[in-house]
């Protein structure tokens, strides 16, 4: 009954937010000009942002079953596929993509597989993907002073504030991972002094909840103790991976028949927004990608920035949506079809 009422609550609150982007974005606006300018627009550049958007997808899927196979797990790409599509479709719908990783790990045991490797991998996952972030945005701050006062002078507090976020939250990931004993002690002593303040009601439940949760960060550390190369290949694949996602707003670019802007620009253009809205408590970071959209890339897009944004973001993020919810469909067919066989096996044996 829980579950049931946060997805309910979760389809809500996307609901909301999609509907006030909606009317921010569109009040006041011509939409037949906005229309008209995207009929104009080069479907077989399109095509090719669609390309990329699947290409992202299947990067994960990639990683996954590479690491899989560092633990003796062989699994079929096209399962790793609908693994990758579930944690994407769900990151998409959930504030801060909480709801990914989850169920992942609900799919994964449906194959069998332990709950500490696939959270091992998982968790590297996450950390890896904003890694990569942190070091593009660290790379724009300290070595693109004069790109980032061409074009991101409007969204800069927001800029710094999401470089800030995903700093912190890849350094206290990897002082859980590396040093788990001191996170762990970190961690009861912030939870004493809540309980202190009365805050927290004090239950002896948590802490051994939190005690057990840092089992699974020792696990990761002796992971990435042992499997260095591995980790080098996950994260070039997550670097090109994110390059793929941000390279949609290029073929947007070209489709519009637009020139005199070189790729690179317009790929970390788009990688500032990430890096702005990735920490957002906000599904997808709808509302304010969109916002952030309209400021920066005007001297990019000029008088058809609205309709590449409408173009942009339908690619990026709602053909992603989209595209992952259809393969979430189709494992959850194909684990239904997979457990009624093994009932029927069942039954005709007894």
């Amino acid at each position: 009954m829980q579950t049931k009422k946060k997805a309910i609550g979760n389809v809500v609150f996307l609901l909301t937010v999609f509907l006030l982007t909606l009317y921010g974005v569109f009040h006041g606006k011509n939409l037949r000009e906005m229309m008209e300018a995207i009929r104009n627009a080069d479907l077989r550049w399109l095509l090719v942002g669609v390309f990329l958007v699947i290409f992202f997808i299947w990067g994960e899927s990639i990683i996954i079953w590479f690491m899989m196979r560092s633990f003796g797990i062989r699994l079929k790409k096209r399962i790793c596929f609908l693994f990758s599509s579930v944690g994407f479709f769900f990151s998409c719908i959930t504030p801060s993509a909480t709801g990914g990783q989850p169920m992942q790990i609900y799919y994964m045991k449906k194959e069998k597989i332990p709950i500490p490797f696939a959270t091992v991998i998982l968790m590297i996952i996450t950390i890896t993907y904003k890694l990569v972030l942190v070091v593009i945005g660290l790379g724009i701050l300290f070595f693109a002073s004069g790109f980032m006062h061409c074009y991101l002078t409007q969204i800069l507090p927001v800029f710094y504030l999401g470089i800030l976020l995903n700093v912190f939250c890849v350094g206290f990931m990897t002082l859980l991972v590396f040093h788990p004993a001191l996170a762990e002690q970190t961690l009861l002593r912030g939870m004493d002094l809540l309980e202190w303040l009365r805050l927290l009601r004090p239950k002896q439940e948590r802490r051994k909840k939190l005690q057990d949760s840092m089992q699974v960060y020792r696990e990761t550390a002796a992971y990435l103790k042992h499997h260095k190369r591995v980790i080098f290949y996950v994260i070039l694949i997550t670097f090109i991976q994110r390059l793929a996602l941000f390279g949609v707003t290029y073929a947007v670019y070209l489709a519009f028949g637009l020139s005199g802007r070189g790729m690179w620009e317009i790929l970390f253009l788009q990688a500032a927004i990430s890096i702005s809205v990735d920490m957002l408590p906000l599904p997808g970071g709808m509302g304010i990608s969109e916002s952030l959209f309209l400021k920066i890339f005007v001297p990019v897009f000029g008088t058809v920035t609205l309709p590449a944004m409408v173009v942009s973001r339908g690619l990026g993020y709602y053909s992603q949506l989209l595209i992952s919810a259809l393969f979430t469909v189709v494992a959850q067919m194909h684990y239904t079809w997979k457990r009624n066989e093994t009932d029927s096996n069942l039954g005709g044996h007894l």
